[in-house]
């Protein structure tokens, strides 16, 4: 259980042209970290892993828990080992960002995020199932549903990425949230936090899967100079 590797299942560049068939079971996921985020086979909703659990987040607004045998294009986890760097208040999304990176103390290494306390507002998003043929990744905006929820507790959690690994991974944070009650979360549009504890973990090792064995994923053209545009497009 090495608490240094961020492991990652896939790329978000194989996402843009709408390679969304899962490649990797849940439970496989799971020997890999137990902390983390991702999307289920068809993009199908937003997935947060915690404390070795995988919840997803329907476009319904529906949280559950994720079965063993279910598939994923991508995922991200590691094994939880964050270090405490203290507390914020009052902090709109893009400040909180901001304080992330400046507590974390450097833009060139991976680190995970979590943030939990209580939020004055968290407004995400989760993406409908998508079937073949699948569409952009871009085009499945109009399938995402969006909510926001006042006053809630729970947690902010994901990953910062440095811009040089774009295509790989989404640059900069991807973050997801998910309520105390486990009721309510997604894929996080905004956020203005009430009071909240912050913990970070950093990475010197990124373990990148590719789905290998999937025929679309081998011969699929992944050049496109647009690549990096469309995911930023897509995760914002």
């Amino acid at each position: 259980m090495d608490k240094s590797v961020l492991y990652q299942h896939g790329t978000l560049a194989q996402l843009v042209p709408g390679l969304f068939q899962g490649t990797l079971r849940a439970d496989e996921l799971l020997k890999h970290g137990d902390t983390g985020i991702g999307t289920l086979n068809g993009l199908n909703g937003e997935l947060i892993i915690a404390a070795g659990k995988i919840y997803q987040v329907a476009a319904s607004g529906v949280v559950r828990l994720v079965n063993a045998d279910e598939m994923m294009p991508f995922a991200n986890v590691h094994w939880a080992d964050f270090t405490s760097v203290g507390a914020v208040d009052q902090l709109d999304y893009d400040t909180l960002r901001a304080e992330l990176l400046h507590r974390a103390g450097t833009r060139n290494l991976f680190f995970a995020v979590r943030v939990h306390g209580t939020f004055q507002t968290v407004t995400t998003r989760a993406v409908a199932e998508q079937t073949e043929p699948y569409p952009t990744l871009t085009a499945t905006a109009a399938a995402q549903q969006v909510f926001t929820r006042q006053n809630v507790a729970g947690t902010l959690s994901g990953y910062y990425s440095p811009n040089l690994y774009a295509g790989a991974v989404s640059p900069g944070f991807h973050l997801h949230f998910l309520d105390d009650a486990h009721q309510f979360g997604g894929h996080v549009l905004d956020a203005q936090t009430t009071a909240a504890t912050v913990e970070l973990q950093k990475f010197t090792d990124f373990q990148l899967h590719l789905p290998a064995a999937d025929p679309d994923f081998l011969q699929v053209n992944l050049d496109d100079p647009n690549i990096t545009a469309a995911i930023k497009q897509a995760e914002n």
